[in-house]
């Protein structure tokens, strides 16, 4: 049996506003490298290019109240100037800064935390030896 190289493989977030939280997403996300590989008008699934897993999978809350929330969902940038532009654009996608790029000491990384529509606490973060 082959090991797997990812412990997640997917991740789904059920939205109350789906295409406030499809702009968030694409746009956010895009600058990570990660993008929409699939979508209809309920349903948008992010992965890299290369590879579809781990995924996520963005749908339409059935009803508001069953929207996800309460979610950290962090994803890995390949450097600093990632971190910066994420940050920049999920905010001007319609995201909430939680805080600005800066290097957390305790976690070793650069991060930048960005609330989406439904208020889930959304990361990238850049490892570093630090």
């Amino acid at each position: 049996m082959e090991a797997s190289t990812s412990f997640i493989h997917h991740v789904g977030v059920f939205a109350s506003d789906f295409e406030a939280s499809e702009r968030f997403y694409t746009a956010a996300l895009e600058t990570l490298g990660i993008v929409a590989g699939y979508r209809t008008e309920t349903v948008a699934e992010y992965w890299h290019p290369e590879r579809d897993t781990p995924s996520l999978s963005l749908e339409t809350a059935e009803k508001a109240r069953d929207a996800t929330r309460g979610m950290h969902l962090a994803f890995a940038a390949d450097g600093r100037d990632a971190v910066d532009v994420f940050h920049a654009v999920a905010v001007s996608a319609g995201g909430t800064s939680r805080h600005a790029p800066r290097f957390w000491n305790e976690y070793r990384a650069y991060c930048a935390f960005v609330s989406d529509p439904d208020g889930n606490n959304i990361e990238a973060v850049h490892k570093e030896n630090g």
